[in-house]
């Protein structure tokens, strides 16, 4: 159980295409997502930004593992001067003029256990914001617009 990688799953309503660019378009990421200095959806990209609680941010460090466009989007993420490695994987499947994400965040358990920051319960909520509030509000509203 412990070792269960945190999945979430959501439909969107929102086509393949604009999904996958909320995803991979810089200057869309960073309106539903973190505020990425440079992105680019090329395996061996590395990109990083700081995240957090406002007492105490954390540098990310991220590297594209795998981009199969309109489908599959994967980078592994760690934090400056911690232990552990994880890995972050967005899934679309198109239904329609709708879209079904599928994130997989896996390795949670590699990061220290004495940092209460880097629980897996705090993956869980702040993803769960992400994919259930941050993205469908920003891809449907990007469609209706």
């Amino acid at each position: 159980m412990k070792n269960d990688p945190l999945i979430i799953e959501r439909t969107l309503n929102a086509p393949v295409e604009k999904v996958w660019q909320a995803l991979t378009v810089k200057e869309q990421m960073k309106q539903w997502y973190f505020d990425l200095a440079e992105f680019r959806p090329e395996v061996g990209f590395k990109f990083q930004f700081m995240a957090g609680k406002d007492e105490k941010m954390y540098l990310h460090l991220c590297q594209v593992t795998e981009v199969v466009e309109n489908r599959k989007l994967s980078y592994t993420w760690r934090y400056d001067g911690y232990e552990g490695n994880s890995h972050v994987i967005f899934e679309l499947f198109p239904e329609g003029d709708r879209t079904r994400i599928k994130l997989t965040h896996e390795g949670l358990e590699t990061f220290p256990e004495s940092n209460p920051d880097l629980a897996p319960e705090n993956f869980a909520e702040g993803w769960t914001y992400i994919m259930g509030t941050a993205l469908p509000g920003f891809v449907e509203s990007v469609v209706k617009g």
